[in-house]
């Protein structure tokens, strides 16, 4: 599995991924993302941010994934010393491989241990037992609840936010460094 980051042209794409996965929760009832929710303007946002990074993933000349790694969540964790970086929407392409997801998740947390942070945050809705079980399971240790986040919309939901130390991580890749240096 290669990585790069994403550009403008990419957009179409992270759209696709984002509603195809909200679609397959939908229809497992998972009651999280919907279709829609982060269309081109969220993910045109991110990309041009200097303190986000818009991340492809792609097995040969397919792209099986995407994710976002920021380098502060102020509003799941409020103001932080910069120790951490935090994963967002870890996203699969309905029928990659098995264990994309979690390749992602690992290529994510080299790319925040080579930028010199000993962390990976994330959170995931409280009632999502089985994506906090799926964190658990890849080292993420809980470590708060959040009961009232607010979303785009301005209603609020649960997250349970999880952390990994990542102070024994050996990097191989050195993308661009963090804003903060």
């Amino acid at each position: 599995m290669t990585h790069r980051l994403a550009d403008e042209e990419d957009i179409p794409t992270l759209v696709t991924l984002y509603d195809g996965a909200a679609r397959w929760m939908l229809n497992r009832g998972i009651d999280q993302w919907k279709p829609g929710d982060k269309g081109a303007e969220h993910f045109r946002g991110r990309i041009a941010s200097d303190e986000d990074e818009v991340w492809l993933a792609y097995d040969g000349e397919i792209v099986t994934g995407a994710y976002e790694v920021w380098w502060a969540d102020e509003p799941a964790w409020g103001e932080q010393p910069p120790v951490a970086g935090y994963v967002h929407r870890l996203m699969t392409r309905r029928g990659a491989p098995a264990g994309t997801g979690r390749a992602m998740l690992e290529r994510a947390e080299r790319r925040i241990a080579d930028a010199g942070r000993d962390r990976c945050r994330l959170d995931c809705v409280s009632s999502n037992p089985r994506l906090r079980e799926y964190y658990e399971a890849a080292g993420y240790v809980v470590v708060g609840e959040l009961p009232g986040k607010v979303a785009a919309d301005g209603s609020t939901y649960g997250v349970t936010l999880l952390e990994k130390d990542l102070k024994d991580l050996t990097c191989e890749v050195r993308p661009r460094p963090t804003p903060d240096g």
